[in-house]
């Protein structure tokens, strides 16, 4: 006998993939954000914004189950938020891959498969084609062979995203995956993510410090600042007044001569 990770059909999936209701979170006797109330239907695509040190990653350990919130209630995927829930797909902000590393990118897909599945009924040849088809899912499968030290930025962040994926989860958190990655494989990395959360109906959030090669896919943005969280389209979001009003001085947002946003103002809005 061995053991089955049973996947709701997606007719059964809730329609509300995150819901949370005057949610706060403290460091000891620090607020890090109070009375945030928002939710995200199943499918969105969410960037997760805001300066350094407002709570982004925090948002991401809450959803975890990592760390409970001080105040409010969270709901994910219907219930409350667990440890190793094999319905969230996780790439963590920070991997340890140096040159001699010499693991190959199908042999760390494998594992995240590995991890949602047990038993003697889960040999080798299911794990290697569910590896191949995440691989094929983010446009890597000729990196499948290849030694993760001899990875480039871009080709890593997608192996990564592979091993998230190949579990088939609900939802998928990304912690600043375009960090160290120019503006064109910034692109191509979230041109891979839009097509995932589209073709899975995915719902999925990224941490991200630049808003600009994310704005054109978007479906919502989180905004964190000042202890305050504001969520909606990225066109109501991020406004001159609605983040005025986030971060309490006067913020302004502008555009440039290529449709980029510059936020001028706050407490390093841009960051």
């Amino acid at each position: 006998m061995h053991a089955t990770v049973l996947r709701a059909h997606p007719s059964e999936r809730p329609e509300i993939a995150l819901r949370a209701d005057h949610l706060e979170v403290a460091y000891r006797d620090r607020v890090v954000w109070r009375d945030a109330t928002f939710q995200i239907r199943r499918g969105e695509f969410v960037a997760v914004i805001g300066p350094n040190g407002a709570g982004k990653t925090t948002l991401f350990r809450l959803l975890l189950g990592l760390r409970r919130p001080s105040g409010g209630s969270l709901e994910v995927l219907g219930e409350a938020p667990r440890r190793g829930n094999p319905r969230i797909g996780y790439v963590p902000q920070r991997h340890t891959i140096d040159n001699d590393t010499h693991v190959a990118a199908d042999a760390l897909v494998r594992l995240g498969y590995s991890g949602t599945r047990w038993g003697p009924g889960w040999h080798f040849q299911a794990q290697q084609e569910a590896a191949d088809a995440a691989l094929d899912a983010v446009g890597a499968s000729d990196l499948a062979a290849k030694s993760l030290g001899a990875m480039s930025g871009g080709e890593l962040q997608r192996v990564f995203l592979a091993e998230a994926l190949v579990g088939n989860p609900e939802m998928l958190l990304l912690d600043e995956p375009l960090s160290n990655l120019d503006l064109r494989r910034s692109r191509e990395l979230v041109e891979v993510v839009h097509g995932l959360v589209r073709s899975r109906d995915v719902t999925t959030l990224l941490v991200a410090h630049d808003i600009n090669p994310l704005i054109e896919c978007l479906d919502k943005v989180i905004y964190i600042a000042n202890g305050n969280v504001a969520t909606g389209p990225p066109e109501t979001v991020l406004t001159s007044a609605s983040l005025t009003e986030l971060y309490g001085v006067p913020v302004e947002v502008l555009h440039d001569s290529r449709g980029n946003i510059v936020i001028v103002g706050g407490e390093n809005p841009h960051e």
